[in-house]
């Protein structure tokens, strides 16, 4: 009982029919904006808290002497 290829086109034609070609790539471009974003955003995090280990460890170095 696996789906086919059938199945997936009448799914396929039905979300067309339901939501039209326009509204689903604007849907689309939305996923791809969020996805940037959030890619954006986990980079900025990952070099702030890079900046910051770099400091702490900067601080130490000047306590140590």
């Amino acid at each position: 009982m696996s789906i086919g290829i059938w199945q997936i086109a009448i799914v396929v034609i039905l979300v067309v029919l339901l939501f039209g070609r326009g509204k689903i790539s604007s849907l689309m471009g939305d996923v791809a904006k969020g996805i940037k974003s959030f890619k954006k955003g986990m980079s900025d995090d990952n070099s702030s808290s890079n900046e910051n280990s770099n400091n702490n460890s900067d601080n130490s170095n000047s306590d140590n002497k």
